[in-house]
């Protein structure tokens, strides 16, 4: 097995389908294929503040649901819009209000479809993949070692929103212990969640999250081969909100 995983896409899918073509992927029926059998793996976070972000659930829930080609899991923004839409209250800030103003200008009818289709996306997959092909874990904000193959509340915390301290800083934005200094294990992790300018080695771990809605990279990390690919984004250059 040979994966590609892809970092947190905020509906940036003009950057998406130029990293696939960037990756040796060919475009059949609005799909991306590859001609070796390669999946795709995405970290979570498709939606919210870029400009497609219902196209990019359509996308890949064509790819995990429909034809089994690719996996996925949830990030922290994929979990607020499924509170979303399982009409639970939901403040619509921090970029969900781009996603929800894209559906409400859906027809009923697609409004539907989308909400069922996402909801079976988030449902059917896991709250992170282990991998033991490509001895690799896919985790939204990451998981420390001892927890992996264990699931409760705690883990779920950690898995969506990182090490958090539960204390904000000056911008609202929570502060965050830096887990990876302390990993230990042999397996990759790969994670995203916190944007940072160039993919962040650190032990045997790697933030692919290189804020492609911020005006960053869309970035993926390519296993066996241990390869980074990426795109330039489209979107303007916010320097704040890069951590590293």
């Amino acid at each position: 097995m040979k994966v590609d995983i892809i970092g947190d896409i905020h509906g940036c899918l003009p950057e998406l389908e130029a990293l696939f073509i960037k990756m040796g992927y060919d475009w059949k029926n609005g799909l991306p294929i590859h001609p070796d059998g390669r999946t795709p793996v995405f970290v979570g976070d498709l939606a919210d503040r870029g400009p497609a972000s219902i196209a990019c659930i359509r996308l890949v829930y064509r790819l995990v649901i429909e034809e089994n080609s690719a996996l996925y899991v949830p990030g922290n923004h994929c979990d607020k819009l499924y509170r979303f839409f399982k009409s639970n209250p939901v403040q619509e800030t921090h970029g969900l209000e781009t996603t929800t103003a894209e559906y409400r200008d859906l027809s009923g009818k697609e409004q539907e479809e989308v909400k069922e289709q996402f909801l079976k996306l988030v449902e059917e997959s896991p709250l992170y993949h282990v991998i033991p092909e490509v001895n690799a874990v896919v985790a939204h904000a990451g998981i420390k070692g001892e927890d992996i193959g264990n699931k409760n509340k705690r883990i779920k915390t950690f898995v969506l929103y990182g090490d958090i301290t539960g204390e904000k800083l000056p911008d609202g934005r929570p502060v965050r212990r830096d887990w990876a200094q302390h990993y230990t294990g042999d397996r990759w992790i790969v994670y995203g969640h916190t944007p940072t300018k160039e993919p962040r080695f650190v032990n045997k771990t790697v933030n692919i999250d290189t804020g492609c809605v911020f005006g960053g990279h869309l970035t993926a990390f390519r296993l066996p081969e241990e390869e980074i690919v990426q795109v330039p984004s489209s979107m303007p250059y916010v320097e704040e909100k890069f951590r590293y």
